[in-house]
């Protein structure tokens, strides 16, 4: 089996603006609920210690009810896959913004 060596894109120099942390949370909390249904679909439920004999996972709570270390894990995701999208080229606008004019 040959060994995996992850290549993320890197993000590094790609800044967030401060009026993206909304949209990043949402996004974390958007990761875990996603997480968390495909866990459930594969039978997997609620259980103080993770256990892949009976399908248990303690991380199977809302996201409200996660620890910060456990959020920060999906924030992580959520702000990479957002700095990704802009080093890519894209512009992050809310709906009913105009983008702004490159000169």
């Amino acid at each position: 089996m040959a060994t995996y060596v992850p290549r993320p894109v890197d993000t590094s120099k790609i800044s967030l603006r401060p009026e993206l942390a909304g949209l990043l949370e949402r996004l974390a909390e958007n990761t875990h609920d996603t997480w968390a249904a495909q866990r459930i679909k594969e039978g997997w439920s609620y259980g103080p210690r993770r256990d892949d004999t009976t399908k248990q996972h303690p991380g199977l709570v809302a996201y409200a009810d996660l620890t910060e270390s456990e959020k920060d894990y999906d924030r992580i995701t959520a702000g990479e896959t957002l700095k990704l999208i802009i080093k890519l080229g894209f512009e992050i606008v809310p709906t009913g913004s105009k983008p702004a004019r490159k000169r």
